[in-house]
C-alpha cells in the first residue's frame, strides 16, 4: 500500500491557544487515525502533516484541518495525522479529542 504525505501550513484567524506539552490520541486502525499535537515555535502558525493511503482528497484535508485550527484558535502547534481511511467526520472528532486531552 502506497502512502501519501500531505503538508499544510495554517493560521487561525484569532490564534490564542498554545500547547504546554505534546499530546498523542487515537490509533492507526481500519477507518481510524492517530493524532499527535506538539508545541512548536511557528510564529503563530500551525504545521500539519497527514500520512494517508488515500489519494486525491488534498482539498478536503485542507478544509478539515483549517476549520479545526480556526475553531480551536491554535497557534505554534505541529500536528501529525496518521490516517487509515478515516472519514472527515472522524478526522474532526479525533482532532477535537486530542485537543481536549491537553486540558486533562
Amino acid at each position: 500500500m502506497a502512502l501519501n504525505t500531505l503538508e499544510f501550513d495554517c493560521k487561525a484567524e484569532a490564534a490564542t491557544v498554545r500547547l504546554a506539552a505534546p499530546v498523542h490520541y487515537g490509533v492507526v486502525g481500519s477507518g481510524d487515525l492517530e493524532v499527535i499535537l506538539e508545541p512548536c515555535d511557528l510564529k503563530g502558525g500551525v504545521k500539519v502533516k497527514v500520512t494517508t493511503p488515500v489519494g486525491g482528497f488534498d482539498a478536503v484535508w485542507r478544509k478539515v484541518v483549517q476549520a479545526f485550527v480556526n475553531r480551536a484558535k491554535l497557534a505554534d502547534v505541529a500536528i501529525d495525522i496518521n490516517d487509515n481511511n478515516a472519514s472527515p467526520a472522524v478526522v474532526s472528532m479525533r482532532l477535537q479529542q486530542a485537543l481536549a486531552e491537553t486540558a486533562a
